[in-house]
């Protein structure tokens, strides 16, 4: 669009309801057409000052500071001590820029330098392909005091395959809760992808020998970047916004028994958005389709009966996701011309 607005002649009549019709902002057209038309600005050479030190001098200058005894001095200090000396020279900010258009100002201490973190891509397909985990706080009796509760869910049918709560975080009781669940959802080797934040447990390195022995392909999230574990996430946000979620508990049991009931209603009777208004069992169990039939037939037979409701097209149930991703990959973007 922008290169045919450009070819059009300079007195065709530029006006903006033609860039409106392009989708186009008239004075982005004209500026892309007048670099393409007007000869590049050349910037004339700054002017030496008269109060410029001529090269004699620079390069006395630099060789004081190039001397042995000034090899670990700041121009700041080899100023001040030429000046005990009786010597001046220049200012402290010329040495600078003398030793600067060298190229000899550098930062001599070691910079701590982060490492770059990519972005995880995960993909589900079907269940017991990639599990999310995370740990979130309750909060205890008194002030200050919590107890922590481990989630292990599968992304893809949003199902807790998982689950416990503890006094502290830790990474060997996680590994119990996560050799459990493995067991009974059956999972193979290499397989599994575990995906996860870059908490204290989630790095331990009792968890990383764990994942190598079970052949679990380990992922973590970007630091401070929710929205690589968005699905833990949602998920605690659905378990703390419950009506019947108290503002503290008394004891862990009590924690414990809460979350017995939340569990058993999430997995078995909640119908999730993300999954076509689906239970998490019915998608992680294979129920879905039978499901999805019976839900179409309802639709088909409210049709028959009263198809003015229906004004667009015949109704039909919420899709069910057949792939689920954390970050999915961003389209190649194809020129336009």
């Amino acid at each position: 669009m922008m290169a045919t607005a450009i070819a059009l002649p300079a007195g065709s009549g530029l006006t903006s309801a033609v860039c409106s019709a392009l989708s186009l902002s008239r004075a982005s057209v004209l500026r892309h057409r007048a670099a393409l038309t007007d000869p590049p600005c050349v910037r004339k050479p700054r002017p030496l000052s008269a109060r410029a030190l001529p090269q004699r001098e620079r390069d006395q200058v630099l060789q004081h500071l190039r001397e042995p005894r000034f090899a670990d001095q700041t121009p700041t200090e080899v100023f001040a001590t030429l000046l005990d000396e009786g010597t001046y020279l220049c200012s402290i900010r010329t040495m600078y820029r003398l030793l600067a258009a060298q190229g000899e100002v550098a930062e001599r201490r070691r910079q701590r330098t982060h490492p770059v973190y990519a972005k995880p891509e995960l993909l589900a397909s079907a269940p017991n392909q990639v599990w999310s985990w995370d740990i979130t706080k309750l909060m205890g009796p008194v002030k200050w005091s919590y107890f922590y509760l481990y989630v292990i869910l599968d992304i893809f049918s949003r199902r807790v395959v998982g689950w416990r709560i503890e006094h502290a975080e830790s990474a060997a009781q996680f590994k119990e809760l996560f050799i459990d669940a493995m067991e009974k959802h059956a999972v193979p080797r290499d397989q599994l992808t575990l995906h996860a934040d870059r908490g204290g447990p989630m790095k331990a390195k009792t968890t990383a020998l764990m994942l190598v022995d079970l052949g679990v392909l380990k992922s973590h999230s970007r630091p401070h970047t929710s929205n690589d574990n968005p699905f833990s996430e949602a998920h605690f946000k659905t378990l703390k916004y419950q009506p019947e979620f108290p503002r503290n508990f008394e004891t862990i049991e009590q924690a414990r028994a809460f979350c017995r009931r939340f569990f058993a209603w999430y997995n078995q009777d909640h119908h999730h958005a993300g999954i076509g208004l689906m239970t998490p069992d019915q998608i992680h169990f294979g129920q879905a389709e039978t499901v999805y039939a019976a839900r179409q037939s309802t639709l088909n037979a409210a049709f028959l009966s009263t198809p003015e409701r229906f004004v667009r097209k015949p109704p039909k149930p919420p899709q069910i996701p057949t792939a689920v991703w954390i970050n999915p990959p961003k389209p190649i973007e194809q020129n336009q011309v």
